[in-house]
């Protein structure tokens, strides 16, 4: 596998793992609600690090897709 094929992989995991965690996410919700308070500030449950987790890997599908095509973030 070539490294930019590696790449690619890596970033469609990262974004199939994203839609799972969005549609456990709106789940979630849809059968307890959320408040403004348990989606910013929970600590424990599906929410407790989800926001931390989702944000670090949408970076990294950023940073990859860049690294793909040879273009530069900053």
């Amino acid at each position: 596998m070539t490294d930019i094929a590696a790449l690619k992989q890596e970033k469609q995991e990262l974004i199939d793992k994203m839609l799972e965690m969005q549609k456990k996410f709106i789940d979630f919700e849809h059968e307890n609600g959320v408040s403004g308070k348990d989606y910013w500030a929970s600590t424990d449950g599906l929410l407790a690090d989800y926001r931390q987790e989702y944000q670090e890997m949408a970076t990294r599908v950023v940073d990859l897709a860049h690294e793909i095509v040879g273009s530069a973030r900053f």
